[in-house]
């Protein structure tokens, strides 16, 4: 059913009289100058509105007299999911997390709900509502009992129909509300079937205006596509403050953090778990995980490359394989690198280097299932797949960065120093980077420690120790 449009009214300030029109004299209590502008909004959030279902018209304001208000942060506990989130989930905000079924939404927000209930423990008033429409109340204790946590003063509310939750909401008034998940949330005015466009935009705009009224935080998990994009209106990520992605990589215990959306922190930062029996615990050495531990040395098709991921920089593996097309079209297969971005390297190999890819299938992989985006891989991609063609290794303990363009030059990437200390730190004793701009001058430095090359060829030169050949 279909809420009715306002209408505007005036009324006494004095002594609530309403009526349609604008008078000068109050007729009940004959106060002068007391009838104000309302409109009668049955979609106001609850707060600004009055016992009798109007709410005062909003007018505009000048900027100079707006004052800045800190909103205020609360620690979800894990340094992971508090990097990720820029610092920790802000008052009156709403976050919104998407994942594929069975990869940990549901444990990640109990233990985040245990965490911030034991750093509030003294503050009586501080409460914390889990909704679930997916799960029963035995089934979340289970859980928490399973993974050790202390929830004993969590209220839980089982229920899919929103008047349910937005009567617990107006009740508790708790600081921190999960629902598990938005899509199982319907309402009578928006039809009776949940996970429809209509059920979505009505029940999240529903929540978050609820938790925009008040200091509270409010997560909601969201379930994805097969295409791994969240399920539902795109509007949907709009009217949330924070959008997060749940991931895992090739090997199923580890999952990966990322904020697609973030309106009071970084979209950059990355956080890294591992599930085990006790549930998703911090990873103590994360930069393990994308680097292969061989004993036999390292073989063709695999290179390093130092990346940023927020404030951290990890060095990653990159693995490429070429093998003849079995068809008359080759093939590109990825995905943790973008397909395009692989076919134009290999297309610049092609025309500067003399090496022919349009009659091979290639294959690239990412050890440690982190996927690669930034413009600093091209340089580490291009030696990976010369390796690969010509079956030649890349010396060990070799870290490779920069930008390639179509010309074949190998452009300066942001960030070097850092990115060329971290590779120091975890022992690539040789480092092959672009040369900087510096100085006033504009003149040109290698970055302390690496040696400096300036485009396509000289790269294959410094690596391989060997000349071009220009035959095709």
């Amino acid at each position: 059913m279909a809420k009715k449009k306002g209408s505007i009214v005036y009324k006494c300030s004095s002594c609530g009289y309403t009526q349609p029109g604008w008078l000068g004299r109050c007729p009940q209590c004959g106060e002068w100058n007391s009838l104000e502008e309302c409109i009668s909004d049955p979609n106001a959030a609850m707060p600004s509105l009055h016992a009798d279902g109007t709410a005062v018209k909003i007018k505009p304001v000048p900027m100079s007299k707006i004052q800045m208000q800190d909103e205020g942060r609360i620690s979800t506990g894990d340094v992971e999911f508090v990097r990720v989130l820029g610092g920790g989930a802000t008052l009156r905000s709403a976050i919104l997390i998407g994942g594929e079924p069975g990869i940990g939404k549901s444990t990640l927000l109990i233990q985040t709900a245990s965490e911030i209930m034991k750093q509030n423990k003294t503050a009586s008033s501080f409460r914390v509502l889990y909704v679930s429409g997916e799960e029963s109340a035995s089934q979340i204790k289970a859980r928490a009992v399973r993974l050790s946590l202390s929830v004993e003063s969590m209220e839980i509310l089982c229920t899919m129909r929103l008047e349910d939750i937005l009567d617990a909401l107006d009740s508790l008034n708790p600081s921190v509300v999960i629902i598990d998940s938005i899509q199982t949330v319907y309402s009578v005015q928006a039809g009776l079937v949940p996970g429809t466009v209509n059920q979505l935009k009505y029940c999240a705009n529903e929540l978050i205006g609820w938790v925009k009224e008040r200091k509270s935080v409010l997560f909601m998990t969201a379930h994805i596509t097969k295409d791994g994009m969240i399920a539902g209106p795109k509007s949907l990520e709009h009217m949330v403050d924070t959008v997060i992605t749940f991931e895992r990589n090739n090997n199923d215990d580890y999952r990966f953090l990322h904020a697609l959306k973030n309106r009071f922190g970084s979209v950059n930062e990355m956080g890294i778990f591992v599930m085990d029996s006790n549930g998703l615990q911090t990873v103590d050495d994360p930069s393990s995980l994308f680097i292969t531990k061989r004993k036999n040395g390292i073989p063709a098709g695999i290179a390093y490359v130092p990346v940023f991921e927020g404030s951290r920089v990890f060095v990653v593996e990159v693995q490429a394989l070429t093998v003849p097309a079995k068809s008359s079209l080759n093939r590109v297969y990825s995905d943790k690198i973008d397909t395009a971005r692989i076919s134009r390297v290999a297309a610049v190999l092609e025309k500067r280097a003399g090496l022919r890819f349009s009659d091979q299938d290639i294959y690239i992989n990412v050890a440690g299932g982190i996927r690669l985006t930034e413009s600093a891989i091209d340089a580490a991609l291009a030696t990976a797949l010369y390796s690969a063609r010509t079956d030649i290794a890349i010396p060990e303990h070799t870290a490779i960065l920069g930008e390639l363009s179509l010309a074949g030059e190998i452009r300066p990437v942001t960030k070097i120093k850092e990115r060329l200390k971290a590779a120091k730190e975890m022992g690539f004793s040789t480092l092959i980077a672009p040369e900087t701009e510096h100085g006033a001058t504009g003149s040109k430095a290698t970055s302390d420690g690496a040696t400096s090359v300036e485009d396509i060829q000289s790269l294959i030169r410094t690596v391989f120790k060997t000349a071009i050949s220009k035959k095709k």
